[in-house]
């Protein structure tokens, strides 16, 4: 049996729906790109954490002070289980940790685009800096409408473990979510809160990636991905609109 037909043998198994279920029988291109996506993972939780953690202090109140305490321990505890997946393929957890500051922005005007800053994987949004309370807030609501539709995108991936991961992950997410539009509830639609979502709507945007991906289309093939990534940011789009039309900061 010649490699070629282990490839397409392979490539129309996952075509199909095909599961892979270890790192013993993943093969090396896709297995670059799973380690891709898990990265991306792992350090978008890993800086969101971190990010969030000063948010803390700013919390005007004890609930929204467990709130946000909250958010910061399951964002970290997202990253450390996607981050064991990635142990069975010889990633070291310990080094993995301490090779970036996830705590680190760049300046608050940096126009990063959806493009890798640094040596971390995190999605550009993490790049830039919370100012407040509210625009915490703001961020958390329009990124966790974001990742119901990005991270919900992979619950259905080809590589079952992290499939079975992320299902398991995506409700805590959305609670992240709901606590953030609870938040804004409270603090109304002030001219903060209207100028924070004029910040943040289009840098979220970017996370979903370019309109055209050649990326997108391996990723496809290997069973990876299946929905493309504008009609995602479409989707996230329409409902970021209708939850802060419901608010008032259209």
């Amino acid at each position: 049996m010649t490699n070629d037909f282990d490839t397409m043998t392979l490539a129309d198994y996952l075509g199909q729906g095909g599961k892979l279920t270890s790192p013993e029988n993943v093969p090396p291109r896709y297995r670059g790109e799973l380690l891709r996506l898990m990265s991306s993972f792992v350090d978008s939780q890993l800086a969101a954490s971190a990010g969030f953690a000063n948010a803390i202090n700013k919390a005007p109140g004890i609930k929204s002070r467990i709130a946000a305490s909250r958010i910061t321990l399951e964002k970290a505890d997202h990253a450390e289980r996607v981050l064991d997946l990635m142990e069975g393929f010889g990633t070291d957890a310990a080094l993995y940790e301490r090779a970036h500051d996830w705590a680190a922005r760049e300046a608050r005007d940096s126009t990063l685009q959806a493009k890798r800053h640094g040596g971390d994987m995190r999605l550009s949004v993490f790049h830039y800096p919370l100012t407040g309370w509210t625009d915490a807030v703001v961020m958390n609501v329009l990124m966790g409408l974001a990742t119901q539709h990005a991270v919900g995108e992979l619950t259905h991936c080809s590589y079952q473990p992290l499939a079975d991961v992320l299902r398991d992950l995506l409700p805590r997410e959305r609670r992240h979510m709901e606590l953030g539009i609870e938040g804004l509830e409270r603090i109304g639609a002030t001219e903060e809160a209207k100028a924070s979502v004029a910040y943040w709507m289009p840098r979220v945007a970017e996370t979903f990636g370019p309109a055209q991906s050649d990326r997108f289309e391996r990723l496809k093939a290997m069973g990876l991905r299946r929905t493309d990534n504008e009609t995602l940011r479409t989707a996230w789009r329409a409902e970021a609109e209708r939850t802060l039309s419901a608010l008032g900061l259209t």
